[in-house]
Protein backbone atom coordinates (compact mmCIF):
# COMPACT_ATOMS: atom_id res chain seq x y z
CA UNK A 1 0.00 0.00 0.00
CA UNK A 2 1.38 3.78 -0.98
CA UNK A 3 -0.11 7.31 -0.76
CA UNK A 4 2.32 9.02 -2.69
CA UNK A 5 3.97 9.08 -6.38
CA UNK A 6 7.59 8.97 -4.29
CA UNK A 7 7.02 5.38 -3.14
CA UNK A 8 5.80 4.02 -5.78
CA UNK A 9 8.53 2.11 -7.45
CA UNK A 10 9.64 1.14 -3.98
CA UNK A 11 6.26 -0.18 -3.08
CA UNK A 12 6.32 -2.34 -6.26
CA UNK A 13 9.42 -3.92 -5.79
CA UNK A 14 8.51 -5.00 -2.28
CA UNK A 15 5.42 -6.77 -4.45
CA UNK A 16 7.77 -8.46 -6.27
CA UNK A 17 9.81 -9.94 -3.25
CA UNK A 18 6.43 -10.82 -1.17
CA UNK A 19 5.72 -13.41 -3.98
CA UNK A 20 9.16 -15.23 -3.96
CA UNK A 21 9.37 -14.52 -0.02
CA UNK A 22 6.67 -16.03 2.24
CA UNK A 23 7.60 -13.91 5.41
CA UNK A 24 7.16 -10.63 3.22
CA UNK A 25 3.25 -11.82 2.33
CA UNK A 26 1.77 -9.62 4.68
CA UNK A 27 2.93 -6.90 2.92
CA UNK A 28 3.77 -2.97 4.30
CA UNK A 29 2.76 0.10 4.38
CA UNK A 30 4.97 2.88 3.92
CA UNK A 31 4.39 6.89 5.82
CA UNK A 32 6.81 9.36 4.93
CA UNK A 33 7.87 12.66 7.50
CA UNK A 34 9.47 15.55 6.17
CA UNK A 35 10.75 17.01 8.86
CA UNK A 36 14.12 19.77 8.48
CA UNK A 37 17.79 20.71 8.71
CA UNK A 38 19.81 18.56 11.11
CA UNK A 39 19.92 21.39 13.14
CA UNK A 40 17.13 21.76 14.34
CA UNK A 41 14.34 20.17 16.36
CA UNK A 42 12.28 18.63 13.56
CA UNK A 43 14.77 16.34 12.46
CA UNK A 44 15.38 14.89 16.25
CA UNK A 45 11.74 14.26 16.57
CA UNK A 46 10.55 13.23 13.35
CA UNK A 47 13.36 10.17 13.47
CA UNK A 48 12.07 8.98 17.08
CA UNK A 49 8.46 9.39 15.83
CA UNK A 50 9.20 7.16 12.63
CA UNK A 51 10.35 4.94 15.02
CA UNK A 52 7.71 4.73 17.69
CA UNK A 53 5.33 3.95 14.77
CA UNK A 54 7.19 1.09 13.05
CA UNK A 55 7.36 -0.29 16.48
CA UNK A 56 3.99 0.81 17.86
CA UNK A 57 1.10 1.83 14.79
CA UNK A 58 -0.97 -1.00 14.28
CA UNK A 59 -2.86 -1.51 10.97
CA UNK A 60 -4.99 -4.84 10.02
CA UNK A 61 -2.90 -7.18 7.48
CA UNK A 62 -0.37 -4.71 6.60
CA UNK A 63 2.86 -3.34 8.65
CA UNK A 64 3.21 0.32 8.98
CA UNK A 65 6.70 1.45 8.92
CA UNK A 66 8.08 4.94 9.06
CA UNK A 67 10.73 6.92 7.74
CA UNK A 68 11.92 10.53 8.83
CA UNK A 69 13.07 12.47 5.92
CA UNK A 70 15.23 15.89 6.22
CA UNK A 71 13.74 18.92 4.57
CA UNK A 72 13.57 22.89 4.02
CA UNK A 73 11.01 22.95 7.04
CA UNK A 74 7.48 24.82 6.89
CA UNK A 75 7.17 25.89 3.01
CA UNK A 76 8.66 23.79 1.77
CA UNK A 77 6.86 20.70 3.63
CA UNK A 78 3.53 22.30 3.06
CA UNK A 79 4.69 22.24 -0.79
CA UNK A 80 5.01 18.47 -0.57
CA UNK A 81 2.04 17.49 0.89
CA UNK A 82 -0.06 19.67 -1.43
CA UNK A 83 2.00 17.70 -4.67
CA UNK A 84 0.95 14.49 -2.32
CA UNK A 85 5.01 13.49 -2.50
CA UNK A 86 4.94 12.93 1.37
CA UNK A 87 2.59 11.33 3.63
CA UNK A 88 3.14 13.59 6.52
CA UNK A 89 5.28 16.66 7.45
CA UNK A 90 6.40 19.19 10.56
CA UNK A 91 4.93 22.83 9.62
CA UNK A 92 4.77 25.96 11.79
CA UNK A 93 1.20 26.99 12.33
CA UNK A 94 1.22 30.80 10.53
CA UNK A 95 2.73 28.31 7.18
CA UNK A 96 -0.03 25.94 7.56
CA UNK A 97 -2.94 28.92 7.97
CA UNK A 98 -1.44 30.36 5.06
CA UNK A 99 -0.90 27.20 2.51
CA UNK A 100 -4.50 26.47 3.12
CA UNK A 101 -6.13 29.71 2.60
CA UNK A 102 -3.85 30.96 -0.08
CA UNK A 103 -2.00 33.45 1.89
CA UNK A 104 1.50 35.04 2.07
CA UNK A 105 4.14 33.27 0.07
CA UNK A 106 1.06 31.26 -0.96
CA UNK A 107 -1.29 33.81 -2.63
CA UNK A 108 -3.54 32.59 -5.21
CA UNK A 109 -2.30 29.07 -5.11
CA UNK A 110 -3.99 28.01 -2.14
CA UNK A 111 -2.87 24.54 -0.83
CA UNK A 112 -6.67 22.84 -0.45
CA UNK A 113 -5.67 19.07 0.07
CA UNK A 114 -3.69 19.90 3.49
CA UNK A 115 -4.84 19.23 6.85
CA UNK A 116 -3.93 18.59 9.94
CA UNK A 117 -2.73 16.11 12.30
CA UNK A 118 -2.09 17.85 15.41
CA UNK A 119 0.02 20.47 17.70
CA UNK A 120 3.31 19.67 18.68
CA UNK A 121 5.18 21.80 20.95
CA UNK A 122 5.92 25.56 20.97
CA UNK A 123 8.86 26.75 18.69
CA UNK A 124 10.85 29.61 20.18
CA UNK A 125 11.87 32.66 17.89
CA UNK A 126 15.99 33.01 18.64
CA UNK A 127 17.63 35.77 16.95
CA UNK A 128 21.67 34.71 18.02
CA UNK A 129 25.01 36.98 17.52
CA UNK A 130 28.00 36.63 18.82
CA UNK A 131 28.34 38.22 22.41
CA UNK A 132 30.92 40.86 21.34
CA UNK A 133 29.06 41.85 18.05
CA UNK A 134 27.78 44.76 19.20
CA UNK A 135 24.00 43.59 18.32
CA UNK A 136 21.77 44.24 21.46
CA UNK A 137 18.43 44.99 19.68
CA UNK A 138 16.82 44.07 16.49
CA UNK A 139 17.39 47.67 15.30
CA UNK A 140 21.16 46.79 15.59
CA UNK A 141 20.95 44.59 12.88
CA UNK A 142 21.03 47.35 10.24
CA UNK A 143 23.78 47.50 8.29
CA UNK A 144 24.82 43.22 9.19
CA UNK A 145 24.81 40.34 7.68
CA UNK A 146 22.41 37.95 8.98
CA UNK A 147 21.14 34.38 7.86
CA UNK A 148 17.25 34.27 7.67
CA UNK A 149 16.77 30.56 5.81
CA UNK A 150 16.12 29.87 1.80
CA UNK A 151 14.19 32.83 0.19
CA UNK A 152 10.32 31.46 0.72
CA UNK A 153 11.03 29.80 3.86
CA UNK A 154 9.12 30.71 6.98
CA UNK A 155 12.25 32.15 8.35
CA UNK A 156 12.40 34.04 5.62
CA UNK A 157 8.93 35.51 5.75
CA UNK A 158 9.64 36.03 9.94
CA UNK A 159 12.94 38.13 8.91
CA UNK A 160 10.35 40.33 6.89
CA UNK A 161 7.97 41.11 9.30
CA UNK A 162 10.28 41.63 11.92
CA UNK A 163 11.73 44.15 9.59
CA UNK A 164 8.66 46.15 8.73
CA UNK A 165 7.44 45.77 12.21
CA UNK A 166 10.31 47.70 13.22
CA UNK A 167 9.88 50.22 10.66
CA UNK A 168 12.94 48.86 8.28
CA UNK A 169 13.20 46.99 4.93
CA UNK A 170 15.32 43.96 3.63
CA UNK A 171 17.91 46.32 2.14
CA UNK A 172 18.75 47.38 5.32
CA UNK A 173 20.55 44.40 6.15
CA UNK A 174 22.76 41.59 4.10
CA UNK A 175 20.89 38.75 4.05
CA UNK A 176 22.13 35.02 4.22
CA UNK A 177 20.40 31.89 2.99
CA UNK A 178 22.04 29.58 5.15
CA UNK A 179 20.54 26.53 7.09
CA UNK A 180 20.90 26.32 10.81
CA UNK A 181 24.16 24.61 10.89
CA UNK A 182 26.05 26.56 8.27
CA UNK A 183 24.75 29.88 9.47
CA UNK A 184 26.34 28.76 13.18
CA UNK A 185 29.17 27.94 11.66
CA UNK A 186 29.67 31.20 9.62
CA UNK A 187 29.04 33.10 12.88
CA UNK A 188 31.81 31.10 14.03
CA UNK A 189 34.11 32.00 11.48
CA UNK A 190 33.36 35.61 12.00
CA UNK A 191 31.34 35.50 8.43
CA UNK A 192 27.78 36.43 9.53
CA UNK A 193 26.71 38.61 12.30
CA UNK A 194 23.40 36.68 13.04
CA UNK A 195 21.16 34.10 12.35
CA UNK A 196 17.18 34.15 12.81
CA UNK A 197 16.13 30.27 14.10
CA UNK A 198 12.64 29.23 14.86
CA UNK A 199 12.97 25.58 17.00
CA UNK A 200 11.95 24.08 19.90
CA UNK A 201 14.95 24.51 22.89
CA UNK A 202 17.49 24.07 23.35
CA UNK A 203 18.54 23.89 19.86
CA UNK A 204 21.67 21.97 19.01
CA UNK A 205 23.00 24.10 16.34
CA UNK A 206 22.78 26.76 18.93
CA UNK A 207 23.79 24.82 21.74
CA UNK A 208 26.95 23.88 19.62
CA UNK A 209 27.54 27.51 18.88
CA UNK A 210 27.22 28.56 22.61
CA UNK A 211 29.81 25.71 24.20
CA UNK A 212 32.69 27.27 22.10
CA UNK A 213 31.87 30.98 21.86
CA UNK A 214 30.17 33.66 24.04
CA UNK A 215 26.73 34.81 22.59
CA UNK A 216 23.95 36.34 23.03
CA UNK A 217 20.25 36.00 22.13
CA UNK A 218 18.52 39.65 21.33
CA UNK A 219 15.09 40.49 22.77
CA UNK A 220 11.64 40.15 20.73
CA UNK A 221 9.58 42.43 22.74
CA UNK A 222 8.15 46.18 23.02
CA UNK A 223 5.56 47.85 20.58
CA UNK A 224 7.04 46.51 17.40
CA UNK A 225 6.29 42.94 18.55
CA UNK A 226 3.18 44.44 19.69
CA UNK A 227 2.71 45.40 16.17
CA UNK A 228 3.65 42.26 14.54
CA UNK A 229 0.94 40.55 16.55
CA UNK A 230 -1.69 42.50 15.35
CA UNK A 231 -1.20 41.20 11.95
CA UNK A 232 0.48 37.96 12.74
CA UNK A 233 -1.62 36.28 15.72
CA UNK A 234 0.40 32.95 15.58
CA UNK A 235 3.33 34.50 17.07
CA UNK A 236 2.73 34.43 21.08
CA UNK A 237 4.93 36.13 23.57
CA UNK A 238 7.57 33.62 24.46
CA UNK A 239 10.66 33.54 26.99
CA UNK A 240 13.89 31.58 26.49
CA UNK A 241 14.99 30.51 30.01
CA UNK A 242 18.38 31.40 31.50
CA UNK A 243 20.57 28.39 31.57
CA UNK A 244 19.14 27.48 28.00
CA UNK A 245 22.32 27.83 26.43
CA UNK A 246 26.03 28.11 27.67
CA UNK A 247 26.56 32.11 28.80
CA UNK A 248 22.50 32.71 28.58
CA UNK A 249 22.32 33.98 32.24
CA UNK A 250 19.08 36.23 32.38
CA UNK A 251 15.48 35.17 31.06
CA UNK A 252 15.50 36.44 27.11
CA UNK A 253 11.37 37.41 25.89
CA UNK A 254 11.23 36.57 21.79
CA UNK A 255 8.74 34.80 20.05
CA UNK A 256 7.00 31.73 19.55
CA UNK A 257 4.61 29.64 17.27
CA UNK A 258 3.08 25.94 17.79
CA UNK A 259 4.80 23.25 15.28
CA UNK A 260 2.00 21.25 13.61
CA UNK A 261 2.23 17.89 12.36
CA UNK A 262 -0.07 17.95 9.15
CA UNK A 263 -1.00 15.46 6.62
CA UNK A 264 -3.36 15.33 3.41
CA UNK A 265 -6.60 14.07 2.50
CA UNK A 266 -5.33 11.40 0.27
CA UNK A 267 -3.90 9.37 2.98
CA UNK A 268 -6.16 6.51 4.61
CA UNK A 269 -8.24 7.20 7.90
CA UNK A 270 -6.83 4.15 9.15
CA UNK A 271 -3.29 5.52 8.80
CA UNK A 272 -3.82 8.48 10.40
CA UNK A 273 -5.58 7.07 12.95
CA UNK A 274 -2.96 4.72 13.48
CA UNK A 275 -0.17 7.03 13.56
CA UNK A 276 -2.16 9.96 15.77
CA UNK A 277 -2.32 7.28 18.37
CA UNK A 278 1.10 6.44 18.18
CA UNK A 279 1.81 10.06 18.82
CA UNK A 280 -0.13 10.50 21.88
CA UNK A 281 -0.05 7.62 23.13
CA UNK A 282 4.17 7.52 23.64
CA UNK A 283 4.91 11.56 24.52
CA UNK A 284 6.98 10.41 27.49
CA UNK A 285 9.28 8.47 24.80
CA UNK A 286 9.56 11.62 23.05
CA UNK A 287 10.50 13.46 25.97
CA UNK A 288 12.95 11.41 26.62
CA UNK A 289 14.68 12.21 23.19
CA UNK A 290 14.09 16.02 23.06
CA UNK A 291 12.77 18.52 26.19
CA UNK A 292 10.61 19.68 23.15
CA UNK A 293 8.82 16.07 23.94
CA UNK A 294 7.66 16.88 27.02
CA UNK A 295 5.44 19.57 25.64
CA UNK A 296 3.88 17.64 23.56
CA UNK A 297 0.25 16.92 24.61
CA UNK A 298 -3.15 15.49 23.64
CA UNK A 299 -4.92 18.17 25.56
CA UNK A 300 -3.40 20.76 23.34
CA UNK A 301 -3.83 18.33 20.33
CA UNK A 302 -5.68 20.78 18.39
CA UNK A 303 -4.41 24.60 19.89
CA UNK A 304 -3.14 26.65 17.03
CA UNK A 305 -5.33 24.32 14.55
CA UNK A 306 -7.10 26.48 11.96
CA UNK A 307 -7.47 23.95 9.27
CA UNK A 308 -9.54 20.43 8.88
CA UNK A 309 -8.22 18.23 10.72
CA UNK A 310 -7.93 14.72 9.01
CA UNK A 311 -10.85 12.70 9.49
CA UNK A 312 -8.54 9.66 11.02
CA UNK A 313 -6.77 11.69 13.84
CA UNK A 314 -10.53 13.26 14.51
CA UNK A 315 -11.35 9.78 15.34
CA UNK A 316 -8.74 9.17 17.84
CA UNK A 317 -10.12 12.92 19.08
CA UNK A 318 -13.45 11.88 19.58
CA UNK A 319 -12.30 8.75 21.45
CA UNK A 320 -10.47 10.86 24.09
CA UNK A 321 -12.82 13.32 24.44
CA UNK A 322 -10.53 16.39 22.57
CA UNK A 323 -12.62 19.31 20.85
CA UNK A 324 -11.29 22.57 19.84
Amino acid sequence: MTFSRRHFLGTSALAVAALATPALAAGRTFFGIATGGTGGTYYPLGGMLAQLISNTAELPDTKLSATAETGNASVANAQLLGRGEIESAFVAADILDAAYHGKGQFEGEPVENICAIGALYPETVQLVVRADSGIETFEDLKGKSISSGSPGSGQWQLLGDLLEAHGMVREDVSEDYSSFSQSVDKIKDGNLDASLITAGLPTSSVTDLANGHDIRIVPLNGPAIAKLQETQPYYANSVIPAESYKGVDADVETLAVRAIWATHAEVPEDVVYAVTKALYENTETLGNVHPMGKQISIDKALESVSVPVHPGAQKYYDEKGISQ
